[in-house]
């Protein structure tokens, strides 16, 4: 892929005033920032209205409306731990919004002794205020860490969540642990209780909220046309990995890994049986982030395709499916971290940037 040198130079800071141009191989697109200035968003939801909801890493919940305007934030969040890579994470809305004003919000949760843990909590959202504020899923055990939290968040048609989990960055040896839910997905109801379809509630001793496990730090999720679950997590170094992600499977971390320690040393093996194998792997690492199956009026021929956000190249990955098998993969220059993949009801894209200074940006066609 070519990349003019306007378009270089306008995105070799965070965003840019005008527009940016780049060419990928389904046409030339066209970047416009719609907003600046935000402290390290993670999570994007577009309202009914056209408005988004953001969140920063570092506490705070605003509203972006259609002239990229930033609300103050917005009141009634609880406690959060806010240091490495915690804090404020994703942010859904729920699919009856329209009647309900429901959100769901995941986040790094103070526990005692300067322990946390990734939570999830409901609440109603009434102008600038967050009203019925209720904490429904809180991951066990808390633990002294700073690292791999996790926390996106997907709803079924039934209305019923996944919540994603990390390993903690240091608590490898409870991922493989049914009793814990570390390196877990959850899957729970509106209310936090265990939804059906958890198979590995039925084993003695088993969490009964767990989805799956062996996962090292999911920071992607969406559903595809047959309301799959589908994943993406970070390696170590090198390792990325997509799954089709299957109630009662176990993903390996950290027994098999295609990755290795930083700074090199082998973790374990590439294969064992009992253990599932990626649909898709990077080596070296992306840093995935936000991930959706493209579906919208404006690039008719990325239909169906998966956009996946590059924190480590500064991209949008787009990847062909066929038959669960990717068939070809693009990288698209965005030039800054991208942390979440949106997509609006007129089918542009907006991508967040993880910056001090990250931006909301809008991907359309050039022509």
């Amino acid at each position: 892929m070519r990349i003019s040198l306007l378009a270089m130079a306008m995105l070799s800071s965070a965003v840019a005033a005008d527009p940016a141009f780049i060419q990928s191989q389904q046409g030339n697109l066209r970047i416009d920032t719609v907003a600046t200035d935000l402290a390290h968003p993670w999570g994007i939801s577009v309202l009914p209205d056209g408005r988004l909801l953001v969140t920063e890493r570092d506490g705070r919940l605003r509203y972006i409306d259609k002239s990229g305007q930033i609300s103050a934030p917005i009141t009634g969040l609880p406690a959060i731990v806010v240091a490495g890579q915690g804090g404020l994470l994703d942010v859904l809305t729920d699919k009856d919004f329209a009647s309900n004003q429901t959100i769901y919000l995941s986040y790094a949760e103070p526990g005692a002794n300067n322990t946390n843990s990734t939570a999830v909590a409901r609440a109603t959202l009434d102008g600038q205020t967050l009203k019925n504020f209720k904490v429904i899923f809180s991951q066990t055990p808390k633990v002294d860490s700073k690292y791999h939290f996790g926390g996106r968040l997907v709803q079924q048609a039934d209305g019923n969540l996944f919540v994603t989990m990390g390993d903690r960055g240091n608590q490898r040896e409870l991922v493989q642990d049914l009793a814990t839910l570390v390196g877990k997905v959850a899957h729970i109801t509106p209310d936090g209780a265990a939804a059906p379809g958890n198979i590995l509630a039925e084993q003695k001793k088993a969490q009964p909220l767990i989805w799956s496990y062996g996962h090292r730090n999911i920071q992607g999720a969406t559903l595809d046309d047959k309301g799959r679950l589908w994943t993406h997590e970070h390696g170590p170094q090198g390792g990325d990995e997509i799954n089709i992600t299957v109630a009662g499977k176990n993903y390996g971390w950290p027994l098999i890994t295609y990755g290795e320690e930083y700074g090199g040393g082998v973790i374990g093996k590439t294969s064992q049986t009992g253990l599932e194998q990626p649909l898709h792997y990077w080596v070296p690492s992306i840093a995935p982030s936000g991930m959706l199956f493209y579906h919208g009026a404006m690039f008719s021929k990325w239909q169906n395709n998966l956009l996946v956000g590059s924190l480590k190249f500064g991209q949008l990955v787009r990847l062909e499916i066929k038959d669960d098998k990717v068939t070809h993969e693009e990288r698209i220059r965005i030039g800054a971290r991208v942390r979440d993949v949106e997509v609006a009801p007129d089918g542009s894209v907006y991508l967040l940037t993880d910056e001090d200074k990250g931006a909301v940006l809008r991907l359309t066609p050039a022509g």
